[in-house]
C-alpha cells in the first residue's frame, strides 16, 4: 500500500481514583491508498487484518473472514474494472464501536449493481457476494458517487455475529455512508 492516513486513535478516559489515563482505542478511520493493479488485492487484504489485530479491534472470526473477503472483492473490481480510469484506490477502514465499514474509492464514474449473474458465467458476482456476505452478518452495504465524479463501494458489519435462531431482529449498522463528507479528501 502506498500511504496510510488515520484519524482517530487513542483517547482520555477519566477513572474512577485519579487522574486521566490513556487508553488505547481500537477506533478510527483508517485510509490505504495504492496503485489499481494485482498486486494491490492481497496487499489490501494484508492490510486491513494487519490493521485489526495491531488496533485489538474485537471482531469474530466469522465476521473477519467475511470482511477480509469483501475486501479482496471490492479492491478486485476496482482494479479489473475502473483501472483505466483511476490509476489509484483507496480503502478505507472505519471502525466504531460495535461496527466496522470498509470502503474501496475509484475515479471511475461507473455505479455498479449486484444483479443476479448468469449462472453460466465465470464472473460477475463479486458485488452480489458482498451484499450477502454483508446481510447474513447483520450489516449492510450500499455504491455511492463521490463528489469527482467517481464511486465508493462500501460496506458495514457488527463487530459480533447475530444472534442466530428464530426471533433474531435483524440489526442493521446505523452507517450511511463512508465518510461525512464525501467530498473531502
Amino acid at each position: 500500500m502506498a500511504r496510510i492516513e488515520h484519524e482517530g486513535g487513542n483517547r482520555t478516559v477519566e477513572p474512577r481514583e485519579g487522574g486521566p489515563t490513556r487508553h488505547p482505542s481500537y477506533e478510527g478511520v483508517w485510509r490505504f491508498t495504492a496503485a489499481a493493479v494485482d498486486v494491490s488485492v492481497p496487499q489490501a487484504r494484508h492490510a486491513v487484518r494487519d490493521l485489526l489485530v495491531r488496533q485489538g479491534v474485537p471482531l469474530h472470526d466469522e465476521i473477519m473472514d467475511g470482511l477480509l473477503l469483501i475486501v479482496s472483492e471490492l479492491v478486485t473490481n476496482a482494479v479489473r474494472h475502473a483501472a483505466l480510469l483511476s490509476p489509484e484506490i483507496a480503502v478505507e477502514v472505519a471502525i466504531g464501536p460495535e461496527w466496522i465499514r470498509v470502503s474501496v474509492e475509484d475515479n471511475h464514474p461507473y455505479r455498479p449493481k449486484a444483479l443476479e449473474a448468469d449462472w453460466g458465467q465465470t464472473g460477475g458476482r463479486g458485488l452480489l457476494l458482498v451484499r450477502e456476505i454483508a446481510q447474513e452478518a447483520g450489516g449492510t452495504c450500499d455504491v455511492e458517487h463521490t463528489a469527482s465524479g467517481g464511486k465508493i463501494i462500501w460496506a458495514a458489519l457488527p463487530l459480533a455475529p447475530m444472534a442466530p435462531g428464530p426471533g433474531a431482529v435483524s440489526h442493521e449498522p446505523v452507517v450511511t455512508s463512508p465518510r461525512t463528507d464525501p467530498s473531502a479528501p
